[in-house]
C-alpha cells in the first residue's frame, strides 16, 4: 500500500558530501517515514540543505545512496512527480520577468513535460493552489513586487500543484510574517492529513514540538532522528550544538 504509516518513504545510506574537499555531511544513515511531518533541525553550516539538496540530487555525495519508496520500483520521470520541492527564497532569481500565476503554473510541467502546454485542468489547479495559499488578489502581480512572505506563499503553492507525494522544503519559514507562517504551517498539516510526507529544514527550536511531529537533528552527522516526544530533548540538543552557545530556551 502506497504511503501507509510506518512505511519508509526515504532511505539513505552512508551519504557524504563535501564542498571543495571539506567535509559538510559524514556518514548519514536516515529513514524517514510516511505521512509525518519531519523538521530536520540544527546549527548553522550543519549540513541541513545540503541534505535537502543531495537527496534531491542537485549535490552529487561523495559516497552514500538516496532511495525514495524503497519498496517500489518507480520510473525516474514518475518518481520526479511523486516530490515536490520549495527551495529557499535566497535561492530564487525574483527579478525573472514572470507573474504570480506563471510561477505555479510551473508546478505542471513535470508531469506535462516542457513541450505540451498546461491546458484548462492545469490552469484550474494552479488557481486553486494559489487561493489556498491566500494569493489570489496577487495573480497577476511580477514576483519581484512582492514580499517575502507572499514570494514563499507562491512557491509553496507551485509545489502543492506538482499533488506530489513527498514535499522537501528548505526553510518556508525563514523571514516571514507571523500570518504567513500560520498559513503554511495549516497546509503542511492538511498535506500531513492527505496522507503526504513533508520535510521541512527548520530553524526556530520553540516552535518544534508544536508543529512537528518527528524530528531530525544534524550536525554534519545525524544525532538523533525520531518521535518528537522521544528525540527532541535536551540532551540531544546540547550534542547537535555543541560549542554554538545556542539551547532551546535561547530559541
Amino acid at each position: 500500500m502506497r504511503n501507509a504509516v510506518n512505511e519508509t518513504v526515504v532511505e539513505i545510506e552512508d551519504l557524504s558530501v563535501a564542498y571543495d574537499d571539506k567535509p559538510v555531511l559524514w556518514d548519514i544513515d536516515l529513514q524517514i517515514p510516511a505521512q509525518k511531518l519531519v523538521a530536520v533541525v540544527g546549527p548553522n553550516g550543519a549540513g541541513k540543505s545540503t541534505l535537502i539538496k543531495a537527496m534531491l540530487g542537485l549535490i552529487q555525495p561523495i559516497t552514500g545512496t538516496v532511495r525514495f519508496f524503497p519498496e517500489e520500483a518507480e520510473e525516474k520521470r514518475r518518481l520526479q512527480n511523486r516530490i515536490g520541492y520549495v527551495p529557499q527564497s535566497g535561492s530564487v532569481d525574483w527579478d525573472f520577468p514572470a507573474t504570480v500565476s506563471d510561477v505555479v503554473m510551473m508546478g505542471n510541467y513535470g508531469k506535462l513535460g516542457w513541450i505540451r502546454r498546461p491546458g484548462g485542468k492545469e490552469k484550474q489547479l494552479s488557481q486553486e493552489m494559489i487561493k489556498m495559499v491566500g494569493m489570489s488578489d496577487y495573480a497577476n502581480r511580477q514576483i519581484s513586487q512582492l514580499s517575502g512572505g507572499q514570494q514563499q506563499r507562491v512557491f509553496l503553492a507551485r509545489a502543492l500543484v506538482q499533488q506530489a507525494d513527498i514535499y522537501l522544503m528548505d526553510e518556508p519559514l525563514k523571514g516571514v510574517d507571523a500570518q504567513t507562517e500560520k498559513t503554511i504551517i495549516n497546509l503542511l498539516k492538511a498535506l500531513k492529513e492527505q496522507k503526504k510526507t513533508v520535510v521541512v529544514v527548520h530553524h526556530d527550536l520553540q516552535t518544534v514540538t508544536e508543529y512537528f511531529d518527528w524530528v531530525t537533528l544534524i550536525n554534519r552527522r545525524i544525532i538523533a532522528s525520531g518521535p518528537v516526544d522521544d528525540v527532541f530533548n535536551e540532551e540531544n540538543l546540547k550534542k547537535a550544538y555543541r560549542n554554538t552557545g545556542k539551547l532551546l530556551k535561547d530559541g
